[in-house]
């Protein structure tokens, strides 16, 4: 059961929500390019470019493990305003710094900040009733405006000024998205979208289902994250340029806009089943480019095509989380399954690239990706299984 909202609140709520999201979706989406920079910047290894990601999810992990206590206690404006300030200032110190120890703490401190705004789109969303198009809008919101920012960086501003140029140039970015500030719900007028149905839910523990859904989801996303963290680095295995990797990104985060809104407009449409095996194959086939690549043409095509298919897996799955546990607790621990799996994706992924190079991190992606379809497929077998219970 969820929140009533008047119709013409509905577009501003769906508004504010997504650029809450994309300002918490920032160090994710442009991990890539960033790490990269850095590497380029401060002469990293893989293994050290892997743990400075791990190092960013590990206060992403922190901020948001005590969301589902006080998202719903604490003033929604109030909170867009400090988490928007707190990226934004975070973004700028890890500009400024020389030492590596004081860039993983700016790191660390961009996550949490970061996880706030995940965590309040995520939240604000969850009321909503249909939760295929709302998760859809917010992603490909968020996809779309990312997709611009990693169009400029690498040419623009990554090849001139290195790391500080992207890092500068995303906290004004965030400072701008935080305006979104004005269409965020009000402290007593987010309270009072809960319902007394759901405060009475609230009081109840979490369902199983929910924490098995988070675990598949989690299992998903370890693999793929840590190829996402080094997906920039096989570009520049392969001789791409600095303005062939904007363009790879931007069409590829274009993309993943796009497979967003699809599954927005289709998703509740479609079973769980079909779904997730359209998502598997296309996964499937994005790996399969991505090994066989010799230069830009399949890199490229195969990047496209796993982003494609990831953004699908996502939101499907999350908005299947949102249906199986009423109070909005299980959505906003959402952001927490991304947080872990990007602290251990990227470093195990860096291990295997700085130990036998790219082919085990592309294994590694195809192992996470097919843990959402036999799981579905384990669990029809489990019922299918049961005994029949008879009256009498």
């Amino acid at each position: 059961m969820g929140a009533t909202f008047k119709p013409q609140n509905v577009v501003a709520l769906m508004l504010a929500a997504s650029l809450a999201s994309t300002i918490g979706g920032l160090p994710f989406n442009t991990l890539p390019v960033l790490l990269g920079s850095l590497a380029d910047s401060f002469h990293l290894p893989p293994e050290q470019v892997g743990l400075l990601g791990s190092i960013c999810f590990g206060g992403y992990l922190l901020g948001t493990l005590g969301a589902p206590v006080w998202m719903n206690r604490l003033n929604w404006r109030w909170l867009t305003v400090v988490g928007a300030m707190g990226t934004a200032l975070c973004f700028a110190l890890s500009a400024m710094v020389q030492a590596l120890p004081l860039l993983y703490v700016s790191w660390a401190c961009t996550g949490f900040f970061a996880s706030t705004m995940t965590c309040l789109g995520m939240r604000m969303l969850s009321d909503l009733p249909n939760k295929e198009r709302a998760f859809g809008v917010r992603q490909g919101v968020e996809l779309s405006v990312t997709a611009a920012v990693l169009f400029a960086l690498p040419p623009l501003l990554i090849a001139r000024f290195q790391y500080a140029g992207a890092a500068w140039a995303l906290a004004a970015l965030v400072l701008l998205l935080g305006l979104s500030v004005f269409w965020v719900p009000g402290g007593a007028h987010a309270r009072s979208t809960l319902t007394t149905d759901m405060l009475t839910l609230q009081s109840q523990r979490m369902p199983v289902k929910a924490w098995w859904a988070l675990a598949v989801l989690w299992l998903f996303l370890v693999g793929n994250i840590g190829l996402w963290a080094f997906l920039e680095r096989i570009g520049v295995h392969l001789s791409v340029s600095a303005t062939y990797m904007g363009v790879v990104f931007a069409v590829l985060k274009l993309l993943g806009s796009v497979a967003a809104f699809f599954i927005a407009g289709v998703g509740a449409r479609w079973s769980m089943g079909r779904g997730l095996s359209v998502t598997l194959l296309c996964l499937m086939g994005g790996l399969g480019l991505l090994a066989s690549a010799t230069g830009f043409g399949f890199y490229a095509a195969g990047a496209w095509l796993w982003e494609f298919a990831f953004t699908c897996g996502c939101v499907l799955q999350t908005a299947h989380i949102a249906r199986t546990d009423p109070s909005g607790r299980a959505i906003v621990l959402v952001p927490g399954a991304f947080a872990l799996a990007s602290m251990v994706g990227p470093g195990v992924a860096g291990k295997l690239m700085g130990a036998q190079g790219i082919e085990p991190v592309l294994w590694f992606a195809l192992a996470s990706s097919v843990v959402p379809i036999l799981n579905l497929l384990l669990s029809k077998k489990s019922r299918s299984n049961q005994p029949l219970v008879h009256a009498g």
